[in-house]
């Protein structure tokens, strides 16, 4: 009887939790794809330059980087659940205001809404996703990233078969998939009080029997953190050439329409939920260290070939491209998780938003030389970015087989 009383309860992985959260993430990240989504338009009826168009990206970026890890922080230790659907009424009124705007300013004001939204969304759902992952914390990441992902593939969709033939105005036709994600979210707000009693309840246990994570050094803390916030601003600074300027290089090299030019960025994007979900699902069976090297430092060669490629290899590269390097995404939030599992709220608030930021940051960048060297030398200086890859040598080796099944809620 006392073996039977003293057995550590079992790990439970809270699906329907998780697909519901995937699918608030795709509402979620759906809105913040309409930005960039919209810029050939915006750009005719505003008459802006490939800079103005980076700054309304580091606008929404800064936005939506800034408050995050201080949310995770508060969160962390004052657990909010209801605090995404609040995120969720902030891009309500700015996807209002972007329907509406008719000056570059308002434009501006309307995306840091949007931004300020996801800033309040991620950090929660980031814990939720974590403690209804059970023992599967790569497949949880990964639901939850392809979820986001497949939001930001159905912008260019949008914008090609709503946006484009009806006008901006349209985009109010979206608020609908706000209130939709807030109803999801206060569903999700009342399951987590019975999922952080059995989170809690797991990390006891695992700490009873032995199998709890030692405390890393300050060192490796730093090393790992200051490696893996390089290692993302590489990925983000590649990837922001393709969500703000890839409709612009098939237009200018290929002479292809705005819906055609969308269509390909979709299948571009759609790539990365496919990438997100199979590194997830990878990262629990090979562990996160192999992910990160194979994710960041794999697509080189396909990413110097591009820029010499013709309009069907384009495709396929891209494709390509996109689909080893997403994968990343979710084995560096783990990785960081790892190296601070009593700090969830606050890593899903640094990490997504450096996301946010530093994509900012690299659009703005990227803008100014588009307008000073043309769009197709951004996409030859940017076919180097994978070289940052080599910097996963100085990741420090954790120890994976001793992962841990929770952290302090």
């Amino acid at each position: 009887m006392d073996s039977v009383a003293s057995a550590p309860p079992k790990a439970r992985t809270y699906m329907a939790v998780l697909v519901v959260l995937g699918i608030s993430h795709l509402l979620n990240d759906l809105i913040q794809s309409l930005i960039p989504a919209i810029y050939p338009i915006i750009r005719e009826s505003y008459s802006l330059d490939f800079q103005q168009i980076g700054l309304i990206t580091l606008t929404f970026q800064i936005a939506g980087s800034l408050l995050q890890p201080l949310v995770g922080f508060y969160t962390d230790r004052r657990p909010a659940p209801y605090s995404p659907v609040i995120g969720m009424v902030f891009t309500l009124s700015g996807l209002a205001g972007l329907a509406f705007a008719s000056s570059y300013a308002f434009i501006l004001c309307a995306v840091a809404l949007i931004g300020i939204g996801s800033s309040i969304f991620h950090p929660e759902a980031t814990r939720m996703a974590r403690y209804a992952a059970g023992g599967r914390q790569g497949l949880a990441q990964g639901i939850f990233q392809v979820g986001g992902q497949a939001g930001g593939a159905l912008g260019p969709v949008s914008a090609a078969f709503v946006i484009v033939p009806m006008g901006q105005p349209s985009l109010a036709w979206f608020t609908a998939a706000a209130m939709a994600a807030m109803l999801l979210l206060a569903w999700i707000g009342r399951q987590q009080a019975a999922i952080s009693h059995h989170f809690a309840a797991l990390r006891k246990a695992a700490a009873g029997h032995g199998t709890d994570r030692r405390r890393h050094g300050t060192a490796t803390i730093a090393v790992g953190l200051v490696v893996l916030t390089l290692l993302m601003f590489s990925k983000n600074a590649y990837g922001e050439s393709f969500r703000s300027f890839y409709t612009f290089y098939l237009i200018e090299r290929f002479g292809l329409s705005i819906p055609a030019s969308q269509m390909m960025l979709f299948i571009f994007l759609l790539a990365a939920a496919v990438g997100a979900l199979v590194g997830g699902i990878v990262g629990d069976r090979i562990g996160r260290y192999r992910v990160i090297w194979i994710s960041v430092l794999g697509p080189l060669p396909l990413t110097l070939a591009l820029p010499y490629a013709d309009l069907f290899w384009t495709g396929v590269l891209t494709v390509s491209i996109n689909l080893v390097m997403a994968s990343a995404f979710a084995s560096i939030l783990l990785y960081a998780m790892e190296l601070l599992p009593n700090r969830i709220g606050l890593v899903g608030g640094l990490f997504y938003g450096l996301n946010f930021g530093l994509g900012g940051i690299a659009a703005a960048i990227l803008g100014g030389l588009a307008d000073s060297y043309g769009i197709e030398t951004v996409y030859r200086l940017c076919s180097f970015l994978p070289l940052a890859g080599l910097l996963a040598w100085f990741l420090p080796r954790l120890d994976e087989g001793r992962r841990p099944i929770a952290a302090k809620p």
